[in-house]
């Protein structure tokens, strides 16, 4: 069957199908919403389509897809810096404030965040695979020869002895259905 008059995608038709929702004004809001951390999900809902919609702006607009990568790019940034801190553990200046004698009292302290192994762990495997990843691959030079016969011939036993217990019992092959 021919596509329908008007289908763009068909060969030899010209426009047609349902106008795209796409609105360059979407590029500056998309940007702004990568920056607060904004997922491919929430962009679609923000924009009331589909991710796979949000998958064939980015393919379909150089600005849009310039954009999301633009916005994600320094929350991409700053969370690798903060697993690396947590990685490597941290030391930072924090106030405390006690109540002493019902006056308030403000005090600077240094406080230290430890290392964390699970972080440690991560940024390893990813960013040193060859070293740390869990699976390892090993190559080997040596042959391997492999007979399969016992499994043919046994196979070919049952089948003969299924065969012949429908004999039998009187059942003819039957062809299968749908085969000729």
């Amino acid at each position: 069957m021919p596509a329908p008059k008007g289908n763009k995608n068909a060969i030899g038709n010209k426009g047609g199908g349902r106008p795209s929702s796409y609105r360059p004004e979407f590029v500056k809001i998309a940007e702004e919403m990568c920056k607060l951390g904004a997922t491919d999900f929430e962009l679609a809902k923000a924009f009331s389509v589909c991710t796979a919609t949000i998958n064939e702006w980015r393919n379909r607009h150089v600005e849009f897809s310039s954009a999301l990568k633009n916005g994600k790019e320094p929350s991409d940034e700053r969370v690798e810096r903060s697993l690396f801190q947590k990685a490597c553990g941290y030391t930072f200046e924090s106030e405390k404030i006690f109540n002493y004698q019902g006056e308030v009292v403000r005090a600077t302290c240094i406080e230290h965040v430890p290392p964390d192994t699970t972080a440690a762990i991560f940024w390893l495997k990813n960013r040193r695979k060859e070293v740390w990843r869990d699976k390892h691959e090993v190559e080997s030079t040596q042959t391997v020869n492999v007979t399969v016969t016992h499994v043919r011939d046994q196979l070919s036993r049952k089948l003969t002895r299924i065969a012949s217990a429908g004999a039998e019992r009187g059942l003819a092959e039957q062809p299968i259905a749908g085969r000729a």
